[in-house]
């Protein structure tokens, strides 16, 4: 309880300050800017140098997207074997394959195992989820959604000028060691505020009300999210006999909610925005409940 209860003071401060009408109805928006240019990529040019590379972080770049072959294959079945329209399985499989894991999963991951393990949940998440957001996430939108679609070269662009991709590769390729131990205690301080800004937007963005309609896509969905995913690849891991830090941090990703990122996009494509923000705010909440047990799994 007490890795998670600062979590839970940071999002009900952001509820709370959704009701004050001093601030802005558009305030996670800029808070989620400042994560994404500033507090983000500042942890990644302080982490990722300090990597150690091993075969083991192939696993690292692998499972993300082994993780939404999976998952999107049980969620599209799911929905065929129920007959559900068109747009919640385009809900569902934007919300479902497509984890938190920046936003929440690399605070979390640095909550249940320390500030060093981080470089792997960044390598999780900009090698596997992101990139799988920008291409599996364009392709469902392209299927399922309504008005325009990004072609190939705007993906690309998309991709090579977000910020912490740029941060990144300028971690892993560039020489950058006397710069960085310049910049350090300004990156120290920017990355330090990560985890709290973070929460309070996710707090702030939160959408709890569901739909009665939806409760059975909503609560399939988040089993298939929060447990029979992560619970299938430990088992896999387990089986291969896969082991060590870099696997059980990845492990940990595949078990995260639903992305923030991937709830937008499919309220602004129109796929039932109601059941997608269901699922991203109670699948916020439920994690708290999951990612403990998901965590005593895997060690």
């Amino acid at each position: 309880m007490e890795q998670i209860l600062p979590f839970l003071l940071f999002l009900g401060a952001g509820l709370l300050l959704k009701r004050l009408p001093i601030f802005p109805a558009d305030t996670d928006r800029s808070l989620n800017l400042y994560v994404i240019y500033i507090a983000l990529p500042a942890l990644i040019l302080l982490q990722v140098p300090a990597l150690k590379f091993s075969s083991q972080m192939l696993v690292t770049v692998i499972m993300p997207w082994a993780t939404v072959l999976v998952s999107g294959l049980l969620t599209l079945l799911l929905c065929r074997l129920m007959r559900w329209s068109r747009e919640i399985t385009g809900a569902l499989l934007l919300v479902v394959p497509l984890g938190n894991t920046s936003f929440l999963g690399i605070p979390m991951v640095e909550q249940f195992f320390g500030a060093h393990a981080v470089s792997y949940a960044i390598l999780y998440d900009q090698f596997g989820s992101f990139l799988a957001l920008s291409s599996y996430g364009t392709l469902i939108l392209a299927i399922y959604g309504k008005g325009d679609q990004n072609s190939p070269v705007q993906i690309l662009i998309k991709i090579i000028t977000f910020p912490p991709f740029i941060a990144l590769l300028a971690a892993l390729f560039l020489p950058m060691g006397s710069l960085l131990q310049t910049l350090k205690p300004m990156l120290t301080m920017a990355a330090g505020s990560l985890v709290p800004v973070v929460l309070v937007a996710i707090g702030f963005q939160m959408r709890l009300l569901l739909p009665t309609s939806e409760l059975g896509p909503f609560a399939l969905g988040l089993l298939i999210r929060l447990l029979i995913t992560p619970g299938l690849f430990i088992l896999a891991c387990k089986f291969l006999g896969l082991s060590g830090e870099a696997v059980q941090v990845s492990l940990f990703e595949t078990a995260m909610p639903p992305m923030v990122t991937a709830g937008a996009l499919a309220s602004i494509a129109g796929l039932k925005p109601g059941l997608t923000s269901a699922m991203v705010g109670f699948g916020i909440l439920f994690s708290f409940l999951t990612l403990p047990l998901i965590f005593g799994w895997i060690q």
